[in-house]
């Protein structure tokens, strides 16, 4: 079996990016660049398999939610922007909110079906954009991955071309929801397959959301296998 692999998509080389994808701008491109030089020493960040950013098309990323340093650890090593689904009380902060929507973030509803959120990001989708969700809805109390909410299947059934599950390992222990301020760790970010719209709509949004949930667990226990941490058990019934 052939190890994880730390190249990008060869089709999105260079300043300009292949096919319809849309490039980041200078501004994006800078504060992307600022991230990895900041974060990267710090914490150690190795990132595997980003070739599996889909060289053009409306993309969703379903990522595993461990701290608040996810939405920078599971973008800043692709090439293409990224768009963020945000909880909507990041934005009551007028210097923050104005950071945060510079990088494409728009806000979402905790706990409610937020329709006006669904439909800014299908339409970011339509045009091909890529948006990450984090479907547990919250960050994860002890490193397991918690159960995902269903809404994230209806973007990837209905309006993304590709859905691409994402795994971080290691950001739980360099900072969890308990600790105010971060400390300094090793984290991996790992990218799947991506997964095309035609077989995402074979199952039912309860089952798709179920299979990418199955599958960032065995990717989880494969990377914790690789750095040397223990394996995290599940309950029989998850």
């Amino acid at each position: 079996m052939k190890g994880p692999r730390s190249h990008p998509n060869p089709l999105l080389a260079g300043w300009r990016l292949g096919g319809r994808a849309a490039a980041p701008s200078l501004y994006y491109r800078f504060i992307r660049r600022l991230c990895q030089v900041a974060m990267c020493p710090v914490w150690k960040v190795r990132v595997f398999d980003r070739h599996h950013e889909p060289a053009e098309g409306g993309a969703i990323y379903i990522c595993n939610h461990q701290s608040y340093l996810d939405p920078m650890l599971m973008s800043f090593a692709l090439r293409r922007p990224m768009n963020y689904m945000a909880r909507d009380t990041l934005f009551r902060f007028p210097v923050f909110r104005l950071l945060i929507r510079s990088l494409n973030a728009f806000p979402v509803r905790r706990g409610k079906a937020d329709i006006a959120a669904l439909k800014e990001a299908v339409r970011r989708l339509e045009r091909g954009g890529q948006v990450v969700v984090f479907p547990e809805g919250t960050r994860t109390h002890d490193g397991r991955i918690g159960k995902f909410l269903p809404g994230a299947a209806v973007l990837c059934q209905r309006a993304a071309e590709w859905t691409v599950p994402v795994l971080i390992e290691g950001a739980f222990e360099a900072w969890p929801r308990t600790q105010a301020l971060p400390r300094t760790g090793s984290v991996v970010v790992q990218y799947a397959a991506p997964i095309p719209r035609a077989e995402a709509q074979r199952q039912t949004p309860g089952e798709f959301v179920e299979r990418v949930r199955q599958t960032l667990i065995e990717m989880l226990a494969d990377v914790r296998r690789r750095v040397g941490r223990p394996p995290i058990e599940y309950p029989a019934k998850d």
